[in-house]
């Protein structure tokens, strides 16, 4: 059965499942389009705070996959909730991110702020951090000072990169890094992997069997294992072959595809027996610590993976002789 029908709904990432940077993933819109027609709703999750959800809405409309702001759940709007659990009404929390996320803090009773001393004598209560191409040296030093005095430190995601069409770029966890080796402090991650965002998106859609579908293995898969989903892992982001066959076990996608188109067929066992392993036609050897084997189609890369996982869990891990 086509993962569109075998589950009702797809909380499905955006950079590098849907778009890259500014350019569309080729076949995503026309595979959200059939899979909805097959009758699975969708979530649209990002870890990216840079963008509030209508704009993030307006932007997957432009691209041919229609969503209402409703349908946009976004690291950003966890941040936000996440400082108004712990923080009283009116605290004043200094934003390292884009407008989008200051207008989520406010949004919640909090008061933004770019600047220590915007904050008064006591400073900011709290230090939330998004993505945002602006960011600067000025604003991660403003940052460090408010987290010397103590502030409550969230971040919307650690991502490392960001997927884009020019390649693997900064993401806000390189910003993250870079306050927490000069405070020693590690923040509240609000977004994926976190266990909250996932359940937000399936209450969005009201989903009883959802499926998470993303482009990485730390935030989207992880995410999905934590919240007790299965996943669809597809290889137009962040994540390569080599990425995959290489996953440690609690981070492995329950299935795994070239795009989106994923979703529309069904997933054919893999046959492991030793150091081979087949999937249809596609057919998977490992000699010499090495995987080799055509992975062009799914079918070659389930294969690829199911073998690399079945030799590493049984304490013989491979690479891929890309």
């Amino acid at each position: 059965m086509p993962l569109a029908q075998r589950y009702d709904a797809a909380l499905c990432d955006l950079d590098g499942v849907l778009y890259l940077g500014e350019e569309p993933v080729p076949h995503a819109a026309e595979s959200v389009a059939a899979a909805r027609a097959a009758g699975q709703r969708f979530a649209f999750v990002t870890n990216n705070a840079s963008r509030a959800p209508r704009s993030v809405a307006k932007r997957l409309t432009g691209l041919g996959i229609p969503a209402d702001v409703e349908d946009v759940v976004t690291s950003g709007q966890a941040a936000a909730r996440t400082l108004a659990e712990r923080l009283p009404a009116g605290a004043t929390v200094l934003v390292v991110g884009a407008a989008a996320l200051a207008d989520e803090v406010r949004a919640v009773g909090l008061r933004p702020v770019r600047t220590v001393a915007e904050a008064g004598d006591a400073g900011p209560d709290a230090v939330v951090q998004g993505l945002a191409p602006t960011t600067s040296w000025a604003d991660l030093s403003e940052a460090t000072v408010a987290l010397h005095r103590g502030a409550l430190w969230v971040a919307g995601n650690t991502d490392l990169t960001l997927p884009t069409s020019r390649g693997q770029l900064p993401g806000n966890g390189a910003f993250v890094e870079v306050l927490s080796q000069v405070t020693g402090r590690e923040p509240l991650v609000a977004g994926k992997p976190d266990p909250a965002l996932h359940h937000e998106s399936v209450g969005r859609v009201g989903a009883t069997r959802p499926l998470v579908v993303g482009d990485r293995l730390d935030t989207d898969v992880l995410g999905a294992v934590r919240g007790g989903a299965d996943s669809l892992l597809v290889l137009t982001g962040v994540t390569d072959v080599a990425g995959l066959v290489a996953a440690p076990a609690g981070s492995r996608p329950t299935y795994v595809g070239r795009d989106l188109r994923a979703l529309l067929a069904p997933q054919r066992e893999v046959e492991v027996e030793g150091e081979t392993a087949r999937c249809g036609a596609s057919k998977v050897t490992a000699t010499g610590g090495v995987l080799r084997g055509d992975t062009s189609d799914d079918d070659g890369l389930r294969a690829a993976a199911a073998l690399a996982w079945s030799l590493a869990d049984d304490g013989r891990p491979v690479r891929w002789d890309g």
